[in-house]
Parts: structure tokens; sequence; C-alpha cells
């Protein structure tokens, strides 16, 4: 909220802006001034940008890719990465040790920088921050399924699917043979309600469970889940990281594109596939994830990761350290 930035400045108070990005998605916008006074092609490598590397226009976040001066969403974020010169303190929520390449650049042009994640590892106890009611059946359902066994299907609070896209996912998941838990919203579908078809709904009765939301902080920690499918949003991508589970990344809009190719390229955790993926397809890779020699190289990579998050967040942790010092110097 730039205009907060601006006020504060005014009234003679300290700010801390926080970026509930990757650090990486945040270096991205910090190139919009750069970026449009430049001429690029969508697959054009872009080799400018401080800590990063082999990352195309493409994979920056959505808000990139206009060629209207005017666009709302752009001129936003581009007054965002101008006035954050101004801040107190940047706060971003990742860890040292996975962005430490871009967080050293970012130090370097801001004058307070501080990685203050993963923010779930810090809390103490279990904290409610969905944006959705919470349905807590599914962890009964979770109970009774083998260990890494289950494919944990959610897209987030924000993005849509089409009606098309929903029955080729729900296909390939019911012909894995997998079992799976699917969080479908009331709004996830493109201007219709969730129809699946009854035989899909016989085919998937004593290895699927569909339900409205579930307890976000809680779910991808339970012993039985083995894979997560989601949107690659940040929020997600980062409580995945920190329970040691593996992804399929099915990138749909703002700075989910840049989330996976550094979770697929950059960490080793993760796998893409098309929002426009068939049914085949879906099978596969899902299998690929659970099963698979692939699905078992990441898992090793994932509970690496989450060790490193463990220790970034403990009493004498760099996000720890951060936090207290965000809190100690700046405000």
């Amino acid at each position: 909220m730039p205009f907060a930035i601006t006020a504060a400045e005014e009234l003679g108070l300290p700010i801390a802006v926080f970026f509930t990005l990757a650090a990486v998605g945040f270096m991205g916008c910090k190139q919009f001034p750069l970026w449009w006074k430049k001429d690029l092609h969508h697959s054009k490598v872009i080799d400018w940008i401080p800590g990063v590397k082999d990352i195309r226009l493409k994979d920056l976040p959505a808000s990139f890719q206009t060629t209207n001066p005017d666009d709302i969403r752009f001129n936003f974020i581009l007054e965002a990465a101008v006035e954050v010169h101004k801040a107190s303190a940047v706060v971003v929520h990742t860890f040292a040790a996975l962005e430490l390449d871009v967080l050293d650049a970012l130090s370097s042009m801001l004058p307070h920088v501080y990685a203050v994640g993963p923010l779930q590892l810090l809390l103490n106890q279990p904290m409610g921050y969905s944006l959705w009611k919470e349905e807590t059946e599914c962890l009964e359902w979770l109970n009774a399924k083998a260990p890494n066994s289950v494919v944990y299907v959610n897209f987030g609070s924000l993005a849509v699917v089409t009606p098309q896209q929903l029955i080729e996912f729900g296909w390939g998941l019911a012909n894995s043979k997998l079992p799976f838990f699917w969080v479908i919203r009331p709004n996830l579908v493109v201007g219709e309600s969730v129809i699946f078809p009854p035989e899909f709904v016989a085919e998937t009765k004593e290895i699927g469970l569909i339900t409205g939301w579930c307890p976000q902080g809680q779910v991808p920690n339970h012993p039985s889940v083995g894979g997560f499918l989601t949107h690659s949003g940040w929020n997600t991508t980062i409580e995945s990281l920190s329970a040691g589970v593996p992804m399929l990344c099915c990138p749909l809009f703002g700075d989910q594109r840049t989330n996976c190719l550094y979770t697929c390229n950059e960490w080793g955790i993760d796998m893409e596939i098309s929002k426009d993926a068939k049914r085949d397809d879906v099978e596969k890779i899902v299998k690929e994830m659970i099963v698979g020699e692939k699905g078992k190289k990441m898992k090793i990579k994932a509970m690496e990761w989450k060790k490193l998050a463990e220790n970034a967040t403990d009493p004498h942790g760099s996000s720890w350290t951060n936090l207290d010092n965000l809190v100690n110097r700046v405000l």
C-alpha cells in the first residue's frame, strides 16, 4: 500500500512494508521501472536482475505482461516498487538459506531488509489466518490413510478454473487410483457451481474426499499427505516447503510462475503441470509425485528444506533474529 508510506512520512512514523512474496517475486516487482524502458520478448532470457539468473519475461510476476501503460494493476505495483525506498524496513516472507543471492542483492539496494519466514514456524500455537471458513472433518479422513499416500489438491483462496479444467483434473486423480483430498471452494469454477458426473462420484467414493475448505496450516503437515497439487501461490509454497511436502505446480496468475520456476529448477521440490493438462497427463504426473523415482527425490529435497526452515526459525536462527531486530531497531 504505497499510500501508507506517504501517510507515515507526513506523520513522522516508522513504517515496515511487508511483501507477502518470495524474495525473487519482490525483486521482480522492483524491476518494473527498469523493465518498462526495455524492449523485451516473452521468452527472452533476462540477465540483468540482481541475484536472479535464467529467468524469462513470462516467468516474472504477471503484471509485467502488459503493453498498456495505463493498466491499473501495473501502475499500482510500479508505484509500490518506487515508494518502497522510503520505508523504514522491508519485510519479506522467506528465509536466508532459501534465497540467499536475491536477499543479498535486495539488501544492497534497500537499507533494511528482513527475511522473517516461514511465519508458520514462528508461531507458538495454531493461528487462524484463512480467508475461508475451515472444515476440520478432513483430518479424521487423513488419519485413516497410509503415510505419504494422499494427493492434496488446493488452488488457494482466489484462483479460478473452467469447468473443463476441473473435470480433466478430477478424472486424472480418479484414474491414478491414489487417495486424494481435494479442496474445492464454492467460487473455484468460473461462473458455475461444481457438479461432477455420477460416474466420477462412484469411481472415487472409496479413494477421494472433496470439501469446501480445510485447515491450511495442518493439512500439509499431516503424515498421510505425500504431495501437494497447487496453484503455486507463495503462502502455499512456503507452507508446503515447511512441511517437507513435494509439489505439482499449476501456476495461474500473479507471482505464481516465478514461484513455480524456483521450486522446480532451483529448489528441486516441484514438477510443473499445465492448467490445460488432459486427464492422462494428470494421472501420469500425480503417480510420479507419489510413487515415482522423481517424486522420491523431490521428497528428500523437501525434507532438507524443511530442516533448513526449522533452523531459520529457532531462537538462534536467521528469521528469529531478523524479527527481533525488526522490532527493536526499527519499530
